[in-house]
């Protein structure tokens, strides 16, 4: 049985629409509002969502935080990842998301790991997608895939209180320091607003954890991206220390037909001064596919 998916459909119905898929452990919230009245304002309809076990969605039974370590271990030495669910499982909640909302067919973009879903919906369900963005993602070819040194040493710490709400703030503040964007930086004003926004909404580590563990278990993808027929943008930051730029060339190498756009100055986030561009690229790739 799916989870309960928490949704935001934003813009005529009656348009064509894009779905947005959010990354690890992000909310429906850290697709920028300004971003998404760009793409209504282009003649789309938007839907953005909470992933399982984030946000408002609903969460896997029984809760238990996985055991990350013993996930990269079984990944590194090649060996099955016991996962509580899948990409796969992932990209199911989004077709019974467009199938609740009555969408047929849609754009479908995803950011991160919402990339990594995006890409195997498009290789699953062709029938459903009329065009594919994936954005900072990767084609699970690990070799090409590992963060820099402070970016995975950010990614997998823990705040130091996870109850205080302040304490975690901070803790994401400077986490998004660490993989944001330098040629585009947010202020620390700024991002406290945006993270404190999402905190206060929901705040829940072992899911994050679950997701991590789902993406570890979801291995090398290559192959699977050449089944994928839909138009498709690659779009990568070119100062991103999480993902790196190779695994943007790789994944676009990988998905017939592919555009590569690749950003000079952008990290692994969504800074306001780059919405009109990113927004722009999405709707004009788009735009060149018939509903």
């Amino acid at each position: 049985m799916n989870p309960h998916i928490e949704h935001e459909s934003l813009g005529d119905p009656s348009h064509p629409a894009i779905v947005l898929i959010m990354g690890l452990g992000m909310q429906l919230l850290a697709w920028p509002d300004s971003f998404c009245n760009a793409l209504v304002a282009r003649g789309f309809r938007v839907i953005r969502f909470d992933n399982r076990d984030v946000g408002l969605s609903g969460r896997t039974p029984g809760r238990k935080r996985p055991n990350l370590v013993l996930a990269m271990a079984a990944a590194t030495l090649h060996l099955p990842v016991r996962s509580p669910y899948t990409l796969e499982d992932m990209a199911g909640d989004t077709i019974g998301l467009m199938d609740r909302l009555g969408i047929a067919r849609a754009h479908i973009v995803g950011a991160s790991m919402g990339g990594m879903i995006a890409q195997v919906l498009a290789a699953k369900f062709p029938q459903r997608v009329l065009s594919l963005t994936s954005i900072m993602s990767t084609s699970g070819n690990r070799k090409l895939s590992r963060p820099s040194k402070a970016a995975g040493k950010a990614l997998l710490a823990r705040p130091a209180d996870p109850n205080d709400p302040e304490v975690v703030i901070e803790h994401l503040v400077h986490t998004f320091g660490i993989i944001g964007s330098p040629g585009f930086p947010s202020t620390r004003e700024e991002m406290r607003h945006r993270i404190g926004r999402a905190v206060r909404r929901a705040y829940d580590p072992p899911g994050v954890a679950r997701q991590l563990v789902a993406v570890i278990a979801a291995g090398d993808r290559r192959k699977q991206l050449k089944e994928i027929k839909a138009p498709t943008l690659v779009i990568h930051g070119a100062d991103d220390p999480l993902v790196p730029l190779a695994a943007g060339r790789d994944t676009a190498a990988h998905i017939p037909g592919a555009h590569l756009e690749v950003i000079e100055g952008m990290g692994h986030d969504f800074p306001e001064a780059l919405m009109p561009r990113l927004a722009a690229l999405i709707a004009d790739h788009c735009a060149r596919v018939a509903p």
